[in-house]
């Protein structure tokens, strides 16, 4: 239940940093301090299973590694990166379907 509740609570500030990222209402670098907080505030759940347990926590993670692997600033520079972050958040929204190539794993301690 602390798993599901953590995720949730995370799923809506993701979106909402990344919508101000894009939308140029927030600078990219409180994305990338969430995401290093959120990691941090992770290891602390001392998770040992790798796997999500809901589409939505699979599409939080993919979008959480994606924005460790190419950090926030893409959202200005490549409009596939852009597009594929809209994507993910559209589907927290009930808005499209799961996003296509969408690999997202827990990180475990």
């Amino acid at each position: 239940m602390i798993i599901e509740q953590f995720i949730n609570g995370k799923i809506k500030q993701i979106s909402a940093y990344i919508s101000a990222v894009c939308e140029q209402e927030l600078h990219y670098t409180e994305l990338d301090k969430f995401i290093v907080d959120t990691m941090e505030e992770w290891a602390f759940l001392n998770v040992t299973d790798e796997t999500p347990s809901t589409a939505h926590e699979r599409v939080f993670w993919h979008l959480v590694h994606e924005v460790a692997l190419h950090g926030a600033q893409a959202l200005h520079q490549n409009l596939f990166f852009k597009s594929e972050m809209n994507t993910c958040i559209d589907f927290f929204n009930g808005v499209g379907g799961y996003p296509i190539d969408c690999i997202g794993w827990r990180p475990i301690s």
